[in-house]
């Protein structure tokens, strides 16, 4: 995948999901088209294959499980998400955490798919930890920011500078209450790749803007 990037995962608000989730899918990619920005989703799985279809940017599933085809009702298969034509799978999001080793056995079944795998951590350590698993970006997202109004960007900026030192300056997506350019501009000039949101995007009345000001601090 190319980077930087600017990953924005749906969730499942009312206004992201089903219809509107493939709306807003495909107003993400009117604006990576018309900018030449990076932009990748991350959406659910019931939504995943409608969305897959209707865009051509890069389209998470929200979670994969660590089982192959067989008896795993209700389970996330990794190769039938890579067979719905996902791009990559977001793995240990704060609002859906795994174990070690289950996050082990997730990064490689879904990496033996083909998918590109971002794994969530709540700190730069947590991250050095994950980082011999395998994923292909780690995202820190300190948990007190997320969803709140101020970015780790701005609030943390040391947390981003220790993740880039730790695992790599091509490695490190951010996350947490990120918002704006601003926010953006500094994850990046601070050494990450890019950034994850969510509510920036997906509760603003007018995402199309919020993105295109997102986009702006890629620049």
């Amino acid at each position: 995948m190319k980077l930087p990037v600017i990953l924005v995962n749906f969730k499942v608000y009312e206004n992201a999901v089903g219809e509107a989730a493939v709306s807003l899918a495909k107003i993400h990619e009117k604006v990576a088209s018309e900018t030449g920005a990076n932009i990748a989703i991350a959406v659910n799985a019931i939504d995943l294959a409608a969305v897959c279809k209707a865009v051509s940017i890069p389209v998470f599933a929200q979670h994969v499980d660590n089982l192959e085809y067989g008896s795993g009702t209700g389970s996330v298969v990794p190769d039938l998400v890579k067979k719905c034509g996902a791009y990559g799978a977001l793995l240990n999001h704060a609002e859906k955490p795994v174990s070690d080793d289950v996050l082990k056995e997730s990064i490689r079944l879904a990496k033996e798919a083909g998918l590109f795998v971002v794994v969530c951590a709540d700190t730069p350590e947590r991250a050095k930890e994950i980082l011999p698993y395998g994923p292909d970006l780690l995202a820190v997202e300190p948990p007190e920011l997320i969803g709140g109004d101020i970015s780790v960007s701005k609030a943390e900026a040391d947390i981003i500078k220790r993740a880039v030192q730790y695992i790599g300056d091509d490695k490190v997506l951010v996350g947490a209450g990120v918002k704006d350019a601003e926010d953006v501009r500094l994850a990046v000039e601070f050494g990450a790749s890019g950034v994850l949101l969510a509510s920036g995007v997906t509760k603003s009345s007018d995402p199309e803007a919020v993105l295109r000001d997102l986009v702006s601090g890629l620049n």
